[in-house]
């Protein structure tokens, strides 16, 4: 247990929970929620065991921890929620994945594969089938819905604030999701919990034990903001690395949109140079890879070294043959993705994909709200970080 928090804190063990846990893992994200009730069930039975004396609540030590629901559908599309068990006075928490495209339902006849739209219908479904009775619901959204619509430049719907406002309404208590595109979007429901929560730690962690061969020093290595948008969590990076900044601007065509944007003209980079170095990329969407890759491509006009990539969530939407292409010729030297949205098996087995697991972060931090304790440690890797990275270099020195 204390692995992942390396003394910046511990499972909460000196109050009982506010109340029964509840977990539901919504269509597309089962393998994410038997992960998390797994190390939960462990964690508990470990508790008390060593303080069966303090333990005394009576739901501390469930089989399971996952509440069965169920999201059927007409042949017309409609659909209903449906919860298998009685949530009166549990602390539920559910987990959604709004772009789990590998859910599917017939319409007419026909296979449909879930869009983003279905499944927070099917969301609100099963909130408004626990009716009210739960002491507590908590929506944990990894990827926030329509997040990428931050902001309101004309005549255009806000339907990610729309939909925090909605869930408030429906008496959702806290929203936790990770990355956000523009966390102000939180101003949308100043008086609901709403938490945003970096995966850096775990994708650092993931990097650096595929390739224990990185030198962490600015003669070796930089860090490289893909476009302004993404330079405050490469800022973060840089700081805690200890490594130089650069980054590049996107300089768009305004005057026509082209599938949903308007199309980039050119990269244009800022920094010093790159020439020899490995260089790590971080931003938090990758969609279809275009402007990765044209980035990989100038990058390498300049003679960088190994190119990695980091992205919270990684889609791939054109496929991800340009990628292994890449990948053969040398210039790509990985891509770290998390498992908080769905990865299908052909980017899971790619030798250039590395995969940061999210499920022990997501148990501890369910397990902390459940215990009613503070986020504060949880929500700070510096501690952490800086003990991965102690515990590198000494790695590399005894080697």
């Amino acid at each position: 247990m204390s692995e992942i928090l390396s003394g910046a804190a511990t499972m909460p063990q000196d109050t009982a929970p506010v109340a029964p846990l509840g977990i539901i893992a919504m269509p597309g994200c089962e393998e994410m929620g038997d992960k998390i009730d797994q190390y939960l069930r462990t964690w508990r039975k470990e508790t008390y065991e060593n303080n069966s004396d303090f333990v005394t609540y009576t739901a501390y030590g469930m089989d399971s921890f996952l509440m069965k629901v169920k999201c059927p559908r007409f042949g017309t599309g409609e659909g209903k929620g449906l919860v298998a068990q009685s949530a009166r006075g549990y602390d539920v928490y559910i987990i959604t994945d709004v772009t789990a495209r590998q859910v599917t339902y017939k319409m007419y006849g026909q296979t449909v594969p879930y869009s983003p739209d279905d499944h927070y219908s099917d969301l609100k479904r099963i909130i408004a089938a626990i009716g009210g009775k739960a002491y507590r619901i908590t929506v944990i959204m990894p990827f926030l819905y329509e997040s990428r619509q931050h902001r309101k430049p004309s005549r255009e719907s806000m339907d990610c604030a729309m939909m925090l406002q909605e869930l408030s309404n429906m008496g959702v208590s806290n929203i936790i999701t990770f990355d956000a595109h523009d966390p102000r979007v939180q101003n949308a429901i100043p008086l609901t919990g709403f938490e945003n929560v970096m995966p850096t730690y775990q994708v650092l962690k993931a990097l650096l034990r595929k390739h224990k061969d990185m030198k962490l020093d600015k003669e070796h290595m930089m860090i490289i903001s893909p476009d302004e948008g993404a330079m405050d969590r490469n800022i973060y990076y840089s700081t805690v690395l200890g490594l130089d900044l650069g980054m590049f601007y996107k300089r768009r065509d305004y005057s026509k949109v082209v599938d949903g944007r308007n199309q980039i003209i050119a990269h244009e980079y800022l920094g010093s140079s790159v020439k020899g170095k490995d260089v790590l990329v971080v931003d938090d969407i990758i969609s279809s890879g275009d402007s990765m890759l044209d980035l990989l491509k100038d990058l390498r006009r300049r003679k960088v070294g190994r190119v990695f990539m980091a992205a919270t969530f990684c889609f791939f939407t054109n496929g991800i043959k340009a990628f292994d292409e890449a990948w053969k010729k040398g210039y790509l030297g990985g891509v770290i993705g998390t498992n908080l949205v769905y990865l299908p098996p052909e980017v899971r087995n790619a030798p250039w994909f590395i995969e940061a697991d999210m499920s022990k972060y997501m148990s501890f931090i369910i397990a902390t709200l459940n215990h009613d304790h503070t986020l504060d440690n949880l929500m700070n890797p510096l501690a952490r970080i800086n003990n991965l990275l102690t515990k590198y270099r000494a790695a590399q020195q005894g080697e």
